[in-house]
């Protein structure tokens, strides 16, 4: 079977320096998901309230660190968190620093901001890396209109979201066979200790009982 042709980010990139919205591929089993430069570009291709928080997107290192001070882990946890985000690519709920000397969140991470948590997202996937390089503050959900579920694929996003918003076709590099779910969304604790918020692709292997998943992230070091 020949290789696939490279991924072409072109018109997202595009529309990305135009302040609009786009769907991206992400590897299976994960769903595609919609990201732009300003929340309430991700909020309307959605249909939901455009003040609604959104994930901020952590892909680039820069943005990382600039972030690490504000949250209200210890360095252990820090680096688990991380590992969450960019291994296991979970959707993760990270505690604010609050009160006091402790410095607050930067303002472009108050989208994001749910109930003193900050909700990350921190998936790299290599194919999108020259075009994460090129818009290193994005912010991100499942690619879905309210009540509908995420699209597993290229053709079921165009669908969705109609020719307003473009969609980067990720397919050729992506298992489309597959069962795909939106991520699983997880809570870190100032402790490293981990709670299960929403079934995901990532529990999913493990079987219905959320419990197996964190033993499973314990065993590996990463919870």
């Amino acid at each position: 079977m020949p290789a696939p042709e490279p991924l072409d980010t072109a018109a997202a990139d595009r529309a990305l320096a135009a302040g609009q919205a786009v769907v991206l591929p992400n590897p299976s089993p994960l769903t595609y998901v919609v990201a732009a430069t300003a929340p309430r570009a991700v909020n309307a291709a959605k249909g939901r309230p455009g003040d609604q928080e959104v994930a901020l997107w952590v892909h680039a290192d820069a943005t990382w660190r600039e972030l690490a001070p504000a949250l209200a882990l210890p360095p252990i946890a820090l680096r688990t968190a991380l590992a969450l985000l960019r291994e296991e690519l979970v959707t993760l709920l990270v505690p604010v620093r609050i009160g006091g000397t402790a410095p607050a969140p930067p303002a472009w991470a108050a989208p994001a901001l749910r109930a003193g948590h900050l909700l990350l997202f921190g998936a790299r996937w290599q194919p999108l890396a020259p075009l994460l390089a090129r818009h290193s503050r994005l912010y991100v959900s499942s690619a879905n209109r309210t009540g509908r579920a995420p699209a597993a694929d290229a053709a079921e996003a165009a669908a969705m979201f109609g020719p307003g918003v473009t969609v980067t076709d990720g397919d050729a590099l992506r298992d489309t066979r597959a069962p795909h779910a939106a991520t699983t969304m997880l809570r870190i604790a100032p402790d490293g200790e981990l709670a299960h918020i929403r079934h995901g692709a990532q529990d999913r292997a493990h079987g219905p009982d959320p419990a197996r998943y964190l033993a499973h992230l314990r065993a590996v070091g990463a919870g």
